[in-house]
Protein backbone atom coordinates (compact mmCIF):
# COMPACT_ATOMS: atom_id res chain seq x y z
CA UNK A 1 0.00 0.00 0.00
CA UNK A 2 1.37 3.74 -0.35
CA UNK A 3 -0.38 6.83 0.26
CA UNK A 4 -1.22 9.18 -2.98
CA UNK A 5 -2.97 12.96 -2.49
CA UNK A 6 -4.61 14.53 -4.84
CA UNK A 7 -5.79 18.07 -4.81
CA UNK A 8 -9.36 18.85 -6.97
CA UNK A 9 -9.95 21.81 -9.36
CA UNK A 10 -11.40 23.57 -6.05
CA UNK A 11 -8.32 23.06 -4.15
CA UNK A 12 -9.63 20.39 -1.85
CA UNK A 13 -6.95 17.32 -1.22
CA UNK A 14 -7.77 13.85 -1.61
CA UNK A 15 -5.78 11.60 0.34
CA UNK A 16 -6.05 7.69 -0.16
CA UNK A 17 -3.85 4.52 0.67
CA UNK A 18 -3.41 2.42 -2.86
CA UNK A 19 -2.63 -1.02 -2.98
CA UNK A 20 0.20 -1.70 -5.64
CA UNK A 21 -0.52 -5.04 -6.48
CA UNK A 22 -3.13 -3.84 -8.88
CA UNK A 23 -2.04 -2.65 -11.77
CA UNK A 24 -3.52 1.08 -11.56
CA UNK A 25 -2.59 4.74 -12.09
CA UNK A 26 -3.35 7.35 -11.30
CA UNK A 27 -6.20 8.30 -13.62
CA UNK A 28 -7.85 4.64 -12.94
CA UNK A 29 -7.49 6.17 -8.92
CA UNK A 30 -9.57 9.52 -9.08
CA UNK A 31 -11.89 8.26 -11.53
CA UNK A 32 -12.56 5.34 -8.85
CA UNK A 33 -12.97 7.84 -6.71
CA UNK A 34 -15.30 10.15 -8.78
CA UNK A 35 -12.80 13.16 -9.34
CA UNK A 36 -13.51 15.35 -12.47
CA UNK A 37 -10.98 13.07 -14.49
CA UNK A 38 -12.24 11.61 -18.18
CA UNK A 39 -9.41 9.24 -19.21
CA UNK A 40 -11.22 10.00 -22.64
CA UNK A 41 -8.37 7.35 -24.23
CA UNK A 42 -8.79 5.02 -21.45
CA UNK A 43 -5.42 5.04 -20.67
CA UNK A 44 -3.31 4.88 -23.76
CA UNK A 45 -1.66 8.28 -23.40
CA UNK A 46 -3.87 9.07 -27.03
CA UNK A 47 -5.69 12.29 -24.85
CA UNK A 48 -4.45 14.62 -22.07
CA UNK A 49 -7.76 14.48 -20.15
CA UNK A 50 -5.87 13.16 -17.13
CA UNK A 51 -3.44 15.65 -16.89
CA UNK A 52 -1.94 16.35 -13.74
CA UNK A 53 0.92 18.82 -11.99
CA UNK A 54 3.00 16.29 -9.85
CA UNK A 55 3.58 18.58 -6.77
CA UNK A 56 6.41 16.23 -4.68
CA UNK A 57 9.57 15.69 -5.59
CA UNK A 58 9.22 11.97 -6.73
CA UNK A 59 11.30 10.95 -9.47
CA UNK A 60 8.90 9.29 -11.68
CA UNK A 61 10.15 7.36 -14.81
CA UNK A 62 10.63 9.85 -18.02
CA UNK A 63 7.78 10.50 -20.06
CA UNK A 64 6.99 8.62 -23.18
CA UNK A 65 7.06 10.76 -26.59
CA UNK A 66 3.32 9.39 -27.08
CA UNK A 67 2.93 11.26 -23.38
CA UNK A 68 5.05 14.55 -24.70
CA UNK A 69 2.99 14.33 -27.84
CA UNK A 70 0.26 15.25 -25.96
CA UNK A 71 0.97 17.12 -23.40
CA UNK A 72 2.31 19.07 -26.23
CA UNK A 73 -1.16 19.50 -26.96
CA UNK A 74 -3.04 20.34 -23.50
CA UNK A 75 -3.96 23.45 -22.31
CA UNK A 76 -2.01 25.03 -19.02
CA UNK A 77 1.08 22.72 -19.60
CA UNK A 78 3.76 23.45 -17.02
CA UNK A 79 7.44 21.57 -16.34
CA UNK A 80 5.94 19.57 -13.91
CA UNK A 81 3.21 18.10 -16.32
CA UNK A 82 2.22 14.73 -16.17
CA UNK A 83 -0.53 12.10 -17.70
CA UNK A 84 -1.73 10.77 -14.61
CA UNK A 85 -2.79 7.59 -17.21
CA UNK A 86 1.16 7.02 -17.13
CA UNK A 87 1.85 7.22 -13.68
CA UNK A 88 1.75 3.96 -12.00
CA UNK A 89 0.13 3.14 -8.65
CA UNK A 90 3.82 1.61 -7.74
CA UNK A 91 6.24 1.52 -4.10
CA UNK A 92 7.95 4.06 -5.66
CA UNK A 93 5.36 6.92 -5.82
CA UNK A 94 4.92 6.90 -1.84
CA UNK A 95 3.63 10.31 -0.58
CA UNK A 96 2.82 11.30 -4.24
CA UNK A 97 0.94 14.39 -4.07
CA UNK A 98 -0.79 15.87 -7.64
CA UNK A 99 -3.29 18.71 -8.73
CA UNK A 100 -5.70 18.15 -11.35
CA UNK A 101 -5.18 20.66 -14.44
CA UNK A 102 -7.31 22.90 -15.61
CA UNK A 103 -9.43 22.18 -18.51
CA UNK A 104 -10.02 24.79 -20.99
CA UNK A 105 -13.25 26.43 -21.30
Amino acid sequence: MVNISVYDRDGALHSWEVPTDMDLNLMELCKANELPVEGTCGGMALCASCHVYVESSHDLPPASEDEENMLDEAFFVKSNSRLGCQIKITDKIEGLVARLAPVSG
